[in-house]
C-alpha cells in the first residue's frame, strides 16, 4: 500500500463510515499542530456514521481519494460552490492528496459552470486553499 498510486474517484455510500473515521482522526489526531484538545473535543465529539452521516455526504458531490482501493482522503462540494468537508487521513496528510482531491472539485465546479468556489476552512485545510489562489475573507 505505501507505494499505490492515489486515486480521486465518486464516493460509495458503502464508505460513508470509513470517511467518518477519517474525518475524526483527521480532527482529533491530523489537528494538533493547528487546535488544542479542547476545540479538537468539540470539533468532533464522535465519529459521525451511520444514516444522517451518509446522507450529508450524498447530499453533496463527495470525491474520494482512495489508496490500494481504501479511502484516505475526501471533499465534498454543494450545489452552490460551497466546500463543506476536506479531510486526509493523519498518516496520509502533506502527500498531496488535499490537492489532488482539491483539483477534482475543481473539475466539478467549472463542469457546473460555477463561479467561485468558497469555504469556511479550518486552519488545516487553509494553507491548501490558499495555495490555489483563494483569497482570506
Amino acid at each position: 500500500m505505501q507505494n499505490s498510486p492515489i486515486e480521486i474517484g465518486d464516493f460509495e455510500a458503502s464508505e460513508a463510515d470509513q470517511l467518518g473515521v477519517i474525518f475524526f482522526d483527521a480532527v482529533r489526531e491530523g489537528a494538533t499542530e493547528f487546535y488544542n484538545i479542547e476545540q479538537r473535543q468539540a470539533w468532533a465529539s464522535k465519529t459521525p456514521f451511520g444514516p444522517n452521516w451518509a446522507s450529508r455526504l450524498s447530499a453533496q458531490k463527495t470525491v474520494v481519494a482512495r489508496k490500494a482501493g481504501l479511502p484516505v482522503g475526501f471533499m465534498t462540494l454543494d450545489r452552490v460552490g460551497y466546500i463543506d468537508l476536506a479531510f486526509v487521513a493523519p498518516k496520509h496528510q502533506r502527500q498531496g492528496i488535499g490537492g489532488k482531491l482539491y483539483a477534482r472539485i475543481e473539475e466539478l465546479a467549472r463542469a457546473a459552470n460555477m463561479a467561485r468556489l468558497h469555504s469556511q476552512a479550518s486552519y488545516l485545510v487553509r494553507g491548501l486553499f490558499e495555495g490555489q489562489g483563494w483569497e482570506l475573507v
